[in-house]
């Protein structure tokens, strides 16, 4: 018998109790996908070795995932606007755990590719709606506290993934990565189908059809940008100029995507949603997010090659100096949380992004023979920057658009980020083919760059404050 989900309809959030108890569910599932995203990676050589595969094709364990994340996040955020988000992220979570068994038991790279691309998908079915949750699940003036803990976990389980893999690997082999999913995805299944919110669709709505064809041009757009940033280097920058195909991918899916927006203009509820991008407020959230994660890519790529290459330390000073950023953000994110509905969004945000651009700036200028001080208080400056900015911006993401949208709000939020993300990878690869990355120069040229898209992004959050008080007087 199925459970009978908590219906809102006029309250304003969850009381107390209830409250705890679904956010519960919505942190611990989205730290088991997080996790997931990274817990691989330390083991791709031990896979690559066992399944007798070649390095180059053994990294499409990881792309699979990642493919299958950003093609779909759009589409099941704009299924949980018509069917509702809880439907949506138990589906997800259950795809995500039994993929996980077939993770476990693949015998071939191909099986554990096709299988890491269905864990991916249901993934996707989680990021998609999760904010969309958190705003249901708390009262609007709590929103950024939500928000905040949200931000806390990601940081968190960024951070912990390759301890987990270290751990399990020291004493398993790689399946057993997968067998975390299992427990973990059957544990937030079972909890959530007893405390996470239903939400009233708008499935009724004209022009609300679901289009297999926009579904297509969607994945289509993303998966040819996402397949010729890699070929630019996104993996393993720095090993020769780009070829020729890769630039035809990425064209193609600009081309692609033209047609796919024209297609989403008349619509009521568009799959790729431009009618939120026509809210001010919430474009420049965009903005913001888009060119915030291209600085926070750019240079979180760039600096272990400074680290190893140019400063000489071993990979595991690099990894703890780097560490620094992560940690900062854990105990940024919950002060920024407290101060959504204080401070405004976009001047918190500013604030933040600006902390962000003097820290790569002061990591471009690092001396030439730096100590491990000089490099953590620069690590960690960056980090409390981007923690004091990501609450406030997902809470104005989150929040601006009519409670119907929520889920497309979701989805975009997710959207953003692997968008900055990749265009900062792909920036990443233009810089080291052009000045390579063995004598440092590239490094900082990367670094530099960074700092001038987190001083964009600081500007885009600012004028979010401007057309605030515009609206207010209006």
């Amino acid at each position: 018998m199925a459970a009978t989900p908590i219906s809102l309809q006029a309250q304003d959030g969850l009381p107390k109790p209830q409250r705890v108890r679904a956010m519960l569910v919505i942190l611990l599932g989205i730290a088991v996908s997080v996790i997931d995203g990274t817990i691989v990676n330390l083991a791709l050589p031990g896979i690559a070795q066992q399944l007798r595969a070649e390095a180059a094709h053994a990294i499409w364990v990881v792309n699979a995932y990642q493919i299958a994340i950003l093609v779909m996040l759009l589409p099941l955020a704009s299924l949980g606007d018509r069917i509702g988000y809880r439907r949506v992220y138990l589906v997800g979570m259950t795809l995500f755990a039994l993929s996980s068994i077939a993770a476990m038991l693949a015998h071939s790279l191909p099986m554990l590719i096709a299988a890491r691309a269905v864990q991916g998908l249901g993934a996707a079915g989680l990021m998609s709606v999760n904010a969309a949750l958190v705003r249901l699940i708390y009262p609007s003036e709590q929103l950024g506290r939500g928000m905040a803990l949200n931000s806390v976990v990601v940081a968190t389980a960024s951070v912990a993934g390759p301890s987990v893999a270290a751990a399990i690997l020291s004493v398993a082999s790689w399946p057993w990565l997968f067998a975390l999913n299992i427990p973990l995805g059957l544990l937030v299944v079972t909890l959530g189908r007893l405390a996470l919110p239903a939400n009233r669709s708008a499935a009724g709505s004209r022009g609300s059809s679901f289009s297999a064809v926009d579904v297509l041009l969607n994945v289509a757009m993303f998966a040819l940008i996402f397949i010729g940033a890699d070929r630019l280097g996104v993996r393993d920058p720095g090993q020769g100029a780009p070829a020729a195909s890769a630039w035809l991918l990425l064209l193609a899916g600009v081309a692609v995507g033209f047609v796919y927006i024209r297609r989403q203009l008349g619509l009521a509820l568009p799959l790729f949603p431009v009618d939120l991008l026509r809210i001010p407020v919430f474009a420049l959230s965009m903005g913001t997010s888009v060119t915030a994660f291209c600085a926070q890519m750019l240079s979180l790529i760039a600096l272990p090659f400074l680290l190893l290459e140019t400063y000489g330390r071993t990979h595991v000073e690099a990894g703890l100096l780097i560490t620094a950023w992560p940690l900062s953000i854990v105990v940024m994110a919950p002060i920024a949380g407290r101060l959504i509905g204080r401070i405004p969004d976009g001047l918190l945000g500013g604030i933040g992004l600006t902390m962000l651009a003097c820290g790569l700036a002061a990591l471009a200028m690092l001396p030439s023979h730096p100590s491990n001080a000089d490099i953590v208080w620069r690590m960690a400056l960056c980090g409390m920057g981007f923690g004091l900015f990501q609450s406030p911006n997902n809470h104005t993401i989150v929040s601006s658009p009519p409670p119907h949208r929520s889920g497309a709000a979701s989805g975009m939020l997710g959207t953003a980020r692997l968008t900055g993300q990749t265009l900062g990878a792909v920036v990443l690869a233009g810089i080291f083919s052009a000045w390579g990355s063995h004598d440092g120069r590239g490094q900082v040229i990367a670094l530099s760059l960074a700092a001038g898209f987190a001083a964009v992004a600081a500007v885009c959050s600012m004028l979010r404050t401007r057309d605030a008080q515009k609206a207010a007087a209006g």
